[in-house]
């Protein structure tokens, strides 16, 4: 019982390794084209679909809108775990903006309902 209680850990943390290893994204040079181009009015998205953000890691100027939609039959919500912003409910088909950070850093979101659901924001 114990030898399978490890076996089942182990498999969670590698899991989880993996889990994050995929929304970290994929190492340099990945920024935003709106960030690239310096354009000053720009507005970034995130959809929300089959319980997951689409992008889950993302690269946006300071203060840069950017919106949130949810295209699932169920509301979300896209909150910063250390505060910075959140959209309150989003429900089903709806659309939400908020402001970037204007410090730059990466920022941890989740779901406040479906707390599985993270990603993140790197403001540069």
């Amino acid at each position: 019982m114990k030898m399978r209680m490890k076996s089942g850990a182990v498999v969670l943390v590698l899991a989880g390794a993996l889990l994050l290893s995929a929304c970290g994204g994929g190492g340099g040079g990945g920024a935003h084209p709106s960030a690239a181009t310096g354009a000053s009015a720009s507005s970034d998205q995130i959809k929300i679909h089959n319980f997951m953000y689409s992008p889950m890691s993302d690269t946006v100027s300071p203060g840069e809108t950017i919106s949130v939609t949810n295209t699932d039959p169920v509301t979300h919500t896209l909150s910063a775990t250390g505060g910075q912003f959140n959209t309150g409910d989003i429900a089903p088909h709806q659309t939400k903006t908020f402001k970037a950070p204007m410090t730059p850093g990466t920022y941890h979101y989740i779901c406040d309902i479906h707390q599985y659901m993270m990603g993140t924001i790197t403001v540069r």
